[in-house]
């Protein structure tokens, strides 16, 4: 017996051995924590990095048009020339290749390849050129290219012609944009993303008119366009589903087949905690991630707009066909989640009838504290909270709600300020996110284990750029941009952790 138990321990002792030896270089949290086949990268997009906006035969963008009315950005910047990708995309990609990454996320201008947002307009062969180039270049150094083919950039002629999103025209045009994109491009590109946060576009485009095409009621704001709060950014969302669904099933149908690529959107959202463990406050969790993630993801999982939505907001809720519903439901190979933060959740009374609002309709009041105490660390940028835990709940909530689909995390990331006083070594000193990502990382390993089909995570951003309302205010890459002088790229700390987290051994 004495014996037995003593070459039992023995043995042991000499299997941990043997699995320390073989796992040694993994044992420490890595790319080999995660399936083989997971995905790294980081990502950007064509507004905020490419500039050249009036070169190369494109045409203007309704972000072009937004960021030359004084007063819409902060310090009235805009992305005319914005990180110059456009004529530095060799060496950009090569320090994609130097931080180990395996994709490069990048979206397509559309006002680039159909000048006039329209097939009958033409299509730009040098945007066609710039893209070949670009995509080559991705492979040329290992990585894949994720191409995202709206990433809110509408053609500014669409949006003179018949305001743009508004209108069911928009599917049509949208549709012929992406299908150039699969023949021009998807021999080579297998990952497609139609649109990405299309909440962001509707929300902050047409509810509140902080972003192009700036439209709201006025009883919102006094300085955006005139538009319909209470019904626009539903009729947006409306026609975005529309164009989504329609160029899958081209996709599908056409191109699929032989390219073997996959499709899917990219959403965004956060994550919601009741502020109390009442019923009301529960009830108002369920109407903020109905609101923000259900729009879309119920719709294209389960072929309906969320009860929470139908049942309040009656006819100014589009309706969609059985034909259209049929298109709608399933149009999706993964779905993508953006995610940045966490916030406590109440229910809040209806608005007043007479001033009826996107932001209203939700019945919700959202903070990151409660009683004082942030959710998680406040951030430079003051919507956010550093809330890790938020993505695994995310990503299992997403798993039980909408049968355990293939889900990409495309982006997640954290901002410090871009402040000219601060020297150069120092500014490239961002511990901060290199805890965000680790421990952001981890979560999203826990859900894995947990049986989510979390198949790659991309940091937002690659690069320091252009971040809409903020302008060049925040600064969210792993390389840093020195905008006083000739927009010289460094790279920061995180992007060393990163390049050693993704080596391969």
């Amino acid at each position: 017996m004495g014996v037995g138990t003593g070459m039992a321990k023995g043995l042991l002792a000499a299997v941990l051995l043997a699995v320390l030896a073989c796992g040694g270089a993994h044992a420490k949290f890595s790319r080999y924590s995660f399936p083989k086949d997971f995905v790294f990268g980081t990502g950007s997009a064509a507004y905020q990095y490419e500039g050249a906006y009036n070169e190369g035969g494109k045409g203007l963008s309704v972000w072009d048009n937004f960021t030359h009315i004084p007063g819409k950005i902060k310090n009235n910047d805009t992305g005319d020339v914005a990180l110059d990708m456009y004529h530095r995309y060799k060496g950009d990609v090569q320090l994609l290749k130097d931080m180990n990454m395996d994709a490069f996320r990048f979206s397509i201008a559309w006002s680039r390849i159909l000048p006039t947002g329209s097939l009958s307009g033409g299509i730009n062969k040098e945007g066609v050129a710039f893209y070949n180039n670009l995509i080559n270049e991705v492979i040329a150094k290992g990585m894949r290219p994720f191409v995202t083919i709206f990433h809110w950039d509408t053609p500014l002629a669409l949006e003179e012609k018949y305001e743009g999103f508004l209108s069911e025209n928009i599917v049509k045009d949208y549709v012929d944009f992406a299908e150039v994109c699969f023949k021009e491009f998807g021999d080579r590109v297998k990952d497609w993303t139609t649109f990405n946060e299309p909440w962001t576009y509707a929300q902050r485009g047409y509810a509140v008119g902080l972003f192009a095409p700036g439209r709201c009621s006025p009883y919102v704001s006094k300085s955006c366009f005139p538009g319909d709060s209470a019904r626009e950014p539903y009729i947006v969302t409306h026609n975005i589903i529309l164009a989504h669904a329609q160029a899958v099933a081209l996709y599908r149908a056409k191109y699929q087949p032989s390219q073997r690529g996959q499709i899917g959107i990219t959403v965004v959202t956060n994550w919601y905690v009741p502020n109390t463990d009442s019923a009301e406050d529960r009830k108002a969790v369920q109407r903020s991630l109905d609101y923000i993630y259900g729009w879309f993801l119920d719709t294209i999982v389960h072929g309906s707009y969320p009860g929470t939505m139908t049942s309040y907001l009656g006819d100014r809720l589009p309706r969609f066909t059985p034909e259209q519903m049929a298109l709608v439901k399933g149009s999706y190979d993964f779905i993508g989640v953006n995610y940045y933060t966490g916030y406590y959740t109440s229910a809040a009374a209806p608005p007043n009838g007479l001033e009826q609002t996107y932001d209203g309709d939700i019945r919700a009041n959202t903070s990151g504290y409660r009683d004082g105490v942030p959710i998680g660390p406040p951030e430079f940028v003051s919507i956010f909270f550093n809330y890790p835990a938020g993505l695994r709940e995310l990503l299992l909530y997403t798993a039980r709600r909408y049968n355990n689909p293939v889900i990409y995390v495309m982006e997640n990331g954290i901002a410090e300020e871009n402040n000219a006083s601060i020297p150069l070594e120092e500014a490239l000193k961002d511990g901060h996110r290199i805890e965000f990502h680790s421990k952001h990382l981890q979560f999203v390993n826990h859900a894995i284990r947990n049986g989510v089909k979390v198949k790659g995570y991309f940091t937002w951003t690659f690069m320091d750029c252009f971040e809409w309302g903020d302008g060049y205010l925040d600064r969210f890459g792993l390389i840093f941009i020195d905008r006083l002088n000739g927009l010289k790229r460094y790279r920061k700390q995180s992007s060393y952790w990163i390049e050693n987290f993704l080596k391969r051994y």
